[in-house]
């Protein structure tokens, strides 16, 4: 779709929802990991985006999706601080979300808005992480439709 426009794109990605792209699950860790265990995870797993999530006192059993490392934060990290940074250093926050059941148009305008490579998606009904989808997952859904 080489000089696609607008238009083209947005029908390519009509009738499709955030379910129908994401990659399911959700990969995480807590803010103290080091970042070359998120690195790890995500060379192991072959993720690109690991969920950070804050799991408060331990008393508290509540736990809060705090931010998102992906494998850009990483290579942007392994220039000059790999070993002195965590994972709660590099995530990014606040996170971009998007629900399972949101038009995956709207998911892409998301990106472009915030310079997102990857949305935290949510299961609309009780607003906790079900997956991500990433830039990849919607170039998939273009290929196809192309």
């Amino acid at each position: 779709m080489s000089g696609a426009t607008s238009t083209e794109l947005s029908r390519t990605l009509a009738g499709s929802d955030v379910a129908d792209a994401m990659t399911n699950g959700v990969i995480r860790c807590s803010p103290d990991t080091p970042l070359r265990m998120v690195a790890r995870i995500m060379a192991e797993r072959r993720i690109h985006a690991v969920y950070v999530f804050d799991y408060g006192d331990e008393d508290d059993e509540t736990v809060e999706l705090w931010g998102l490392v992906s494998d850009l934060d990483v290579v942007a990290a392994a220039v000059d601080y790999l070993e002195a940074r965590t994972a709660g250093e590099s995530a990014v926050t606040p996170l971009v979300v998007v629900h399972s059941d949101d038009a995956l148009e709207h998911a892409a305008a998301l990106m472009a808005e915030n310079d997102a490579s990857h949305l935290a998606v949510l299961d609309p009904a009780t607003d906790r992480p079900v997956g991500v989808l990433s830039t990849l997952d919607i170039a998939r859904v273009v290929a196809v439709g192309a």
